[in-house]
């Protein structure tokens, strides 16, 4: 549903960046429902997560995804970042 590229930074935070395509959410409600959801897991990890960019990017299925979907997947992306940057 989601795809997230990371690539290490030089500053001694995450960043966040949002690919949200009209493509893959039709309507400005989904494409907003999502990036609030993405943003939020964001909030919520960001102080485990190394000093990275991070670049999510939705996929036409997290249109149709339900919340608590779309935050096991993007709790599963973050994991997976922590371990390989660590």
């Amino acid at each position: 549903m989601l795809t997230v590229l990371a690539r290490q930074n030089d500053l001694e935070y995450p960043r966040l960046g949002l690919a949200v395509a009209r493509k893959a959410a039709g309507s400005a409600v989904c494409r907003n429902r999502l990036k609030r959801l993405i943003r939020e897991s964001f909030r919520c990890r960001q102080h485990q997560l190394p000093a990275v960019d991070c670049i999510v990017m939705a996929k036409p299925a997290a249109a149709s995804a339900e919340n608590r979907e779309l935050a096991a997947s993007l709790e599963q992306h973050w994991q997976r970042i922590i371990e390989q940057c660590s």
